[in-house]
């Protein structure tokens, strides 16, 4: 049995993302600004949490971009609000944290849209960012 430290940092990045996912999903549904959010989630706003939460509001037209060049049919509007959370999320670490390898990103997003999302969000998640994925690496 396994229980070594990896496992943890692994186990800790996978909920600072889905931490990001909260808090930059509620700041749209809200129409607040991520500041007035975190106010109320001051607790998991830190270290990556913030990296990627931070990250996805200050490039969000470039992420946007990005996200509505790569997804064939599909334009931001008419997407799952969760799905497009989670594509500025992936999208942004396949830009800016290039430490992180292609598929962990990609299997971490799959994993939160199979978990918040529809039945499908996991493919088409999958799709988009495998293709953003061949253009910025």
């Amino acid at each position: 049995m396994s229980s070594g430290a990896g496992h943890d940092r692994v186990d800790e990045r996978s909920d600072a993302r889905e931490q990001a996912l909260i808090l930059l999903y509620e700041s749209e549904q809200r129409a607040a600004s991520l500041s007035a959010v975190v106010e109320q989630h001051a607790a998991i706003y830190t270290g990556l949490t913030k990296e990627l939460a931070d990250g996805v509001e200050e490039r969000r037209a470039h992420i946007d971009d990005l996200i509505a060049s790569h997804s064939k049919g599909w334009t931001l509007e008419r997407m799952p609000a969760i799905d497009r959370t989670i594509l500025r999320i992936g999208t942004f670490e396949l830009v800016e944290r290039v430490g992180t390898p292609v598929a962990v990103v990609i299997d971490e997003a799959v994993e939160l849209a199979k978990r918040f999302s529809t039945d499908d969000s996991g493919r088409f998640v999958n799709g988009v960012l495998a293709a953003i994925a061949r253009t910025v690496r």
